[in-house]
């Protein structure tokens, strides 16, 4: 039996009615208020008609039959309620990065043809430069920021909305069929809306399994599990507008625990945030690799902060890398680092685990080794077989069962990332490893990062973790460019740590201890800052650009 994230949400509600499940600056909600809160979303969305109209049976994998709502916001309280307020009245929530621009705005906004947007009061201009160029009218909700705009015509104020509206439970009949729609990042094409029944993102990523790995089948588990056993207090240090975020906050809810936002949501601000743990004592930290952990672990390093209270550092979306794992847990010994190695089309399928006893060892040592998670396996370059552990060369990355059903109106994109083989459907979202001898994975990287110089293929990722390892490098990437001898050269755009001089052949040094001389950048741009995502994704197209200025 699966069951919907509503449902879920609800059940927990009921077991836990008092205790606290969001905490942000000031406010602070228990699961009962956030059920009357988000009945109250859901409610308004009903009574607008944006909800489901088509049922999943009677549908490709890459169509929706139910109304599609966009999320606009920084992290904040109003971003999760949007989230559940939408899925109870089975609309579906989706995330829009809040630093595209108006066109990028414009594109996703009709690509997943949104009938309802809640957005922060500071987007408001920019939202309303494109409304006349919508595909269709949507309802506009505003959501107060301390920015001072007014709110567009025609728009409702999010918490009047809320207080206006019914708090009873919604008259809807809510499906594990239902959807969640994440939208991909687009780093290296047009963001794509990932498509999940909510039954299997449930299973696959927040938290619908057993310590053994078995399927949690009985919606009273999830209720055991949340009115007994140790409590954490997760503070979610990425956007909600990414999904290793999201899913985060919903995992947490799942195990009746507390999810905390920072005080400062518009960008990574490490005193802040390790103030907002003393003072709530945080158990639990989420790190988007290097780009959160370098910058958290020198204000730790430079402050006096009461963090003891940390037990979990999450890191997902990128890699951690050694030096900087070492660091963190010479800092906060308690610790222990859990890697998680995923996609919006997979959830985990990879993780590792380091303490400050054990990371000297080579598998902990080695940032790019994790054990593979149940149900995911490697595939053949040709995605004819299942490879078996100790093969030659790379394969692909794969998950099988609970996967998503598709990209939302792209048959093509779905049908080549949800491959059948031998019968069984995976999810490939294009990782290559390879499956070693002792069952672990070594993890190379994102086939469309992957670089061709000389013949040989050379995966972005590991180059960039080699840079890192250099004290004077803070930050890096690579991207290629043309080259008469080798077709395309590797390129490293670099940021130095302050006052640090830039000395390249140090720099090469240190990196061919890590990886083969042929892979070592040919050329060096050096940069104030590299560009990320909110989330700490690396910019490639930018990259490529600084790329052709090196020298």
């Amino acid at each position: 039996m699966q069951f919907s994230l509503p449902q879920l949400h609800e059940a927990i509600a009921a077991a836990v009615p008092d205790r606290e499940a969001l905490v942000f600056r000031d406010k602070r909600f228990t699961f009962a208020q956030l059920t009357d809160r988000t009945r109250c979303l859901a409610n308004f969305f009903l009574s607008r008609g944006i909800t489901i109209h088509q049922q999943r049976k009677n549908l490709d994998n890459w169509e929706s039959g139910q109304d599609h709502v966009a999320l606009l916001m920084l992290n904040g309280n109003e971003y999760l309620e949007s989230t559940l307020g939408a899925l109870k009245a089975q609309a579906v929530p989706f995330n829009v990065n809040f630093r595209y621009v108006e066109k990028e705005l414009l594109y996703v906004l009709n690509n997943a043809n949104a009938k309802a947007i809640v957005y922060h009061s500071q987007f408001a201009p920019r939202l309303s430069a494109i409304l006349k160029d919508l595909s269709h009218p949507a309802t506009l909700i505003q959501v107060k920021d301390g920015s001072g705009i007014e709110l567009l015509p025609g728009a409702l104020d999010y918490d009047d909305l809320i207080a206006s509206s019914s708090s009873s439970k919604p008259n809807v009949v809510w499906s594990p069929d239902d959807l969640y729609m994440l939208y991909t990042g687009g780093t290296t094409g047009m963001p794509k809306g990932v498509l999940w029944r909510q039954g299997d993102l449930i299973t696959s990523a927040l938290g619908g399994k057993n310590s053994d790995g078995s399927v949690i089948d009985c919606i009273d588990t999830f209720t055991e599990r949340a009115t007994g056993g140790r409590r954490h207090r997760f503070l979610t240090t990425p956007p909600f507008m990414h999904g290793a975020s999201h899913w985060l906050a919903f995992n947490a809810w799942h195990g009746g625990n507390t999810v905390i936002v920072q005080n400062n949501v518009e960008k990574l601000d490490p005193p802040d945030v390790l103030s907002v743990i003393e003072k709530e004592r945080a158990t639990a930290l989420m790190l988007v690799g290097d780009a959160f952990g370098r910058p958290i672990l020198e204000e730790i390093q430079r402050g006096n902060y009461d963090l003891s209270c940390i037990k979990i550092i999450m890191n997902n979306g990128a890699i951690l890398n050694h030096p900087v794992k070492v660091a963190l847990l010479e800092m906060l010994p308690a610790a222990k680092i859990v890697d998680n190695m995923g996609a919006s089309e997979t959830g985990s399928q990879g993780v590792k685990i380091s303490t400050l006893e054990g990371i000297t060892s080579k598998n902990s040592a080695d940032a790019t080794n994790f054990k593979l998670s149940a149900d995911n396996v490697v595939l053949s370059e040709d995605l004819q077989k299942v490879l078996e552990k100790g093969h030659d060369g790379t394969g692909w990355l794969a998950k099988k069962v609970h996967v998503p059903l598709g990209y939302l109106d792209d048959r093509e994109k779905t049908q080549s990332t949800f491959p059948e083989v031998d019968g069984q459907r995976y999810a490939v979202p294009g990782d290559k490893v390879q499956l070693k001898e002792d069952g672990n994975i070594l993890f190379f990287g994102r086939d469309s990062g992957t670089i061709n110089s000389g013949g040989e293929k050379i995966f972005a990722e590991e180059v960039e973790r080699a840079l890192k390892y250099h004290p004077s490098v803070f930050d890096a990437v690579v991207a290629s460019r043309p080259s008469e001898r080798w077709g395309n050269e590797v390129v490293a755009v670099v940021q130095l740590r302050k006052s640090s001089p830039f000395d390249k052949n140090s720099i090469l040094d240190e990196c061919g201890k890590h990886i083969a001389r042929y892979k070592l950048p040919k050329a060096f741009s050096i940069v104030a800052t590299i560009k990320r995502s909110p989330s700490g994704k690396a910019d490639y197209r930018w990259a490529k650009l600084e790329a052709e200025k090196a020298s």
